[in-house]
């Protein structure tokens, strides 16, 4: 609901402050006493594009502050937390329009976009007027009005998740029919490589292993003589064997020597025991070096075929496995990939049978609720002096989409015999008016009541019964609600639970307009004076009383 309205340097208001109230809220004020300048500034706020000169001559900038009561369920509230706004029970929304044409928005005090600004405005008011090109005049959003009537937002839920199902389904299809396609394209590449590798079938770290063997393999012949030659000075023919014969000797004499050779002798065990270790390690590595001459072609014919595949495929060799275990994978895709399609298709056409199912529930909904609709709003045109006019709602047949397969578009005749046309271009400025009043009475008991209704001079072009009829059917519409309407009707001003007149004043050869809360006296009056003009005589003041009392 929209609580307050700060105006300051706007057009030809240089400050005013309105406080509206829940109900109807009427404005009333003799043409060009400023009244639709109170529409432009509030569009301004709400950041719906509009004229650009709204600054007051004389003034560096104007500013227009718009607060609304948000309940706990508001969809703003979710718009808020998208963009990261602080929310709450209260939305103060800010728009300042420097002179140079500049305009600067927050909201909630913090700084935001036109685009915010005119998401928010599509949860907190809907402007009603002869040409109104946001509500329901756009085609756009015929259908969702006639959802809205028909209250069939879990059917809808319904279709818009089988329409989900069928298209992952049919994106999975897609991506699996292009991969295939794909997998075909490289299949004789693919099965020669797995071959290959299979062949080979190179294991991790093998071709460090075979490096290093054919490495020490290279070296043996060159270093075997030596360690040889190494070995009989080492052996019995040699340092081992002499030690031992000096043990024998030294041994022979210990007793004698009163214990002088205690000491060399227990060195030589220890030399004697070094040297067969030597010895030992000596012949180890002799039995290493042994080798066939062949065993050193193999192994350098296996790293150097490891070596070329890994090139080949541009992997490092201990990769080699691993490429394999991937193509393997590739080939087994391309082998099962028809069972696969043809499995993903038949995921299709289940999703496509679900979603058949759902929009067809949907249409039949939809089609039996036009027909409750036209004869709601039928029914309601006759007090509007409409009878012979008709409303259709017109359905056909769309492309899928997660809405259904519906394009709903409303038609009217106001002629017996002439054919049914766009809302917006057959009926003349008065019956338009009166057309959207009727939808709008009808869809009334679905709207949000967090959204105020601004209808514009909606009753242009109407008076007497007629313009009784529109006022009743605006107080209806504000019952539990709150509606603004700007109106030149007596009949639709005495309806108004609060009334503001919009006057123009002259101060210092400057033109300005302001707008004042009427109390019942002062109401009395300006509904007199719309119905008699400037000279307001007792006879009208008794017509206003008995309007406002009727």
């Amino acid at each position: 609901m929209l609580r307050a309205l700060e105006i300051r340097d706007m057009l030809i208001i240089d400050r005013l402050d309105l406080y509206f109230q829940p109900g109807l809220n009427v404005l009333t004020g003799e043409t060009g006493a400023g009244k639709s300048i109170l529409l432009d500034s509030l569009g301004f706020v709400l950041g719906w594009r509009g004229r650009a000169d709204l600054v007051r001559q004389g003034a560096d900038r104007g500013e227009v502050t718009a607060v609304f009561d948000l309940h706990s369920a508001h969809p703003a509230r979710a718009l808020l937390e998208d963009a990261g706004i602080a929310g709450g029970d209260e939305l103060i929304l800010r728009r300042v329009n420097a002179r140079d044409g500049r305009k600067t928005a927050w909201v909630n005090d913090t700084r935001c976009s036109g685009e915010v600004l005119r998401a928010l405005s599509e949860t907190l008011v809907e402007l009603h007027g002869q040409h109104d090109d946001r509500g329901l005049l756009n085609p756009r959003g015929h259908r969702q009005i006639l959802d809205d009537f028909a209250g069939v937002s879990e059917a809808v839920a319904t279709c818009r998740a089988a329409w989900k199902s069928l298209w992952a389904a049919q994106s999975a299809h897609d991506n699996a029919a292009e991969a295939l396609a794909a997998l075909r394209e490289e299949e004789e590449f693919l099965r020669h490589a797995v071959s290959e590798l299979d062949a080979l079938n190179p294991q991790p770290g093998e071709e460090d292993a075979l490096d290093s063997t054919r490495r020490l393999m290279q070296q043996a012949e060159r270093i075997r003589d030596d360690i040889v030659q190494a070995h009989a000075a080492l052996a019995s023919e040699g340092a081992e064997g002499a030690v031992g014969r000096a043990l024998r000797w030294l041994d022979g004499v210990v007793d004698k020597a009163e214990g002088r050779l205690d000491a060399p002798l227990a060195a030589l065990d220890r030399a004697m025991t070094e040297l067969g270790d030597a010895v030992s390690g000596v012949e180890a590595c002799l039995d290493g070096l042994s080798f066939d001459p062949h065993e050193l072609e193999v192994a350098e014919e296996r790293l150097f075929a490891i070596r070329a595949l890994a090139r080949k495929h541009q992997v490092a060799p201990d990769e080699l496995t691993g490429l394999a275990d991937q193509l393997r994978e590739k080939l087994g895709a391309l082998d099962s990939g028809d069972a696969g399609l043809a499995e993903r298709a038949a995921e299709v056409h289940a999703a496509q049978q679900a979603y058949d199912a759902a929009a067809d529930v949907l249409a039949k909904m939809r089609r039996a609720a036009a027909v409750q609709l036209d004869a709601a709003v039928s029914k309601e045109l006759a007090p509007l002096k409409m009878e012979r006019a008709v409303f259709v709602t017109g359905i056909e047949t769309a492309p899928d989409g997660p809405d259904g397969r519906d394009a709903v578009a409303f038609q009217v005749a106001t002629n017996p015999g002439a054919p049914a046309g766009a809302l917006g271009k057959i009926a003349s400025g008065g019956e338009l008016s009166r057309f959207l009043l009727a939808l709008k009475v009808c869809l009334s008991q679905n709207r949000d009541e967090g959204l105020t209704m601004i209808f514009d001079e909606i009753d242009r072009g109407v008076g007497g019964a007629t313009a009784d009829a529109v006022g009743r059917r605006l107080a209806r519409l504000a019952d539990g609600g709150q509606v603004l309407v700007v109106t030149h009707s007596p009949q639709v001003a005495a309806r108004g639970g609060h009334h503001w007149q919009v006057a123009k004043r002259v101060e210092d050869e400057m033109t300005l307009s302001s707008v004042i809360s009427l109390d019942r006296a002062a109401r009395v009056d300006e509904i007199a004076r719309m119905l008699a003009g400037d000279r307001i005589t007792d006879e009208a003041r008794a017509a206003a009383e008995a309007l406002m009392a009727g």
